[in-house]
């Protein structure tokens, strides 16, 4: 099992498709044919996005979540790793090309 760590890149799973509905979006993973739930709109931005940062850290201060719900949040995408919803990715590629 990955421990999540917030100061490394991750991005979400190639094998998982999110529908979005209006409390967020489900998110569905072929390989387990597990069956997730992100709970707020903002949430399914930042997991979107994950992939376009550096670090889970610069991609959660891009977000519209507000500073007091970092830990929060930070502890939602912990539990979306552990569901294989999202992933480790590799530094080298986010958008912007920076490795770390």
């Amino acid at each position: 099992m990955t421990t999540f760590d917030p100061d490394l890149p991750h991005r979400c799973s190639p094998s998982v498709a999110l529908r979005p509905e209006p409390f967020g979006a489900l998110a569905y993973h072929f390989g387990t044919r597990r069956l997730s739930f992100l709970k707020t709109p903002e949430l399914v931005e930042l997991v979107t996005a994950l992939g376009d940062h550096t670090d889970v850290r610069t991609a959660l201060a891009a977000s519209p979540v507000p500073r007091a719900q970092h830990g929060a949040y930070l502890a939602a995408l912990a539990g979306l790793l552990e569901a294989g919803t999202i992933e480790p990715a590799d530094p080298s590629s986010t958008s912007d090309g920076a490795a770390r």
